[in-house]
């Protein structure tokens, strides 16, 4: 079968490589335009261009696919199959129109939970239960056409989401393969339709959002950590200096003023919050250009705060 693969960061990863060493080899890979990286802006390569080219695979950097003149390319690669996995780019009907399977995408949440650019943020966020990858016909809406499949999975207690992310890649690249392995022997399931009434929206997360505030609940701001590492990483400022807190965990039998550094504890080598209900224990953090450090560490080298 002609297949192209649409993906562009580390997410898309698992499943380019296994399409590569599998016998749907894709015939092209499109993947976003180069961008400049740090303060040089110098020109850096995602993941899926490095793992294309590694590979021998044609790479479509196209900077948008709505024009005939820049979807020609693609037409004449004649594909049978699209499959996306965080590409970064909408699809128009005329692309999703072009393989005669259509296109499909892999989505890192349940859908219709969390449709948008950050499901996993979102679904540390509310505190889910489980989430997962769906693996959905695409239609020329976000995240809305029907669900071929889904692969479920427990959140971790203290998971962060850059381990979920890694952890919901490798699922993904799984159900791909089952979904490729059905498409080739008729038994794929028929697309089921998303009901509108459940869905919930992912927005793009802006570095703000990961702020702290103190007077929110404990638990809660337990799941911001955990839901913005490791980017954009929660902030927040711990008797006068702002840090950056990696990892921390609500305590519900400490409490005082929201912000208060709770001190004489016992525990010299425990950072510990206030909030609006509970405290939050602080187990790693960073000041401005300072290497991030544990608890322990950074009381030795403030012992004030003992």
């Amino acid at each position: 079968m002609r297949i192209v693969f649409a993906g562009t960061p580390d997410f898309a990863v698992p499943a380019l490589a296994a399409l590569i060493e599998s016998a749907h080899r894709p015939v092209a890979v499109l993947t976003q335009p180069d961008r400049g990286v740090g303060r040089g802006r110098r020109v850096q390569f995602g993941p899926v261009k490095r793992l294309a080219l590694e590979a021998g695979v044609e790479v479509l950097q196209p900077h948008s696919l709505r024009s005939e003149q820049a979807r020609q390319p693609l037409a004449a690669l004649a594909p049978e199959l699209l499959i996306t996995a965080a590409y970064g780019l909408l699809l128009p009907p005329a692309v999703l129109e072009l393989p005669r399977h259509g296109c499909w995408n892999l989505h890192a949440s349940l859908l219709p939970r969390w449709r948008g650019a950050s499901p996993i943020n979102q679904a540390i966020l509310a505190g889910d239960a489980e989430t997962g990858i769906s693996l959905m016909q695409m239609d020329a809406g976000l995240d809305t056409g029907p669900v071929l499949l889904q692969a479920a999975t427990e959140i971790g207690a203290e998971e962060t989401a850059g381990e979920l992310h890694d952890r919901l890649a490798r699922m993904a690249a799984l159900l791909m393969r089952d979904g490729l392995e059905r498409l080739l022997s008729a038994s794929l399931p028929e697309a089921a339709p998303q009901n509108p009434a459940l869905a919930t929206h992912a927005p793009l997360i802006d570095k703000q959002d990961a702020r702290l505030d103190w007077s929110d609940d404990a638990d809660r701001l337990a799941r911001k950590v955990r839901a913005y590492n490791p980017w954009p990483v929660a902030f927040g400022d711990i008797a006068g200096q702002s840090c950056r807190i990696f990892r921390a965990g609500a305590r519900s039998d400490l409490a005082g003023a929201p912000g208060e550094l709770l001190r004489g504890h016992g525990q010299r080598d425990r950072i510990i919050v206030a909030c609006g209900r509970g405290a939050l224990e602080v187990f790693e953090l960073q000041a401005p250009n300072r290497k991030r450090v544990s608890a322990r560490d950074w009381l030795n080298a403030h012992p004030d705060w003992i």
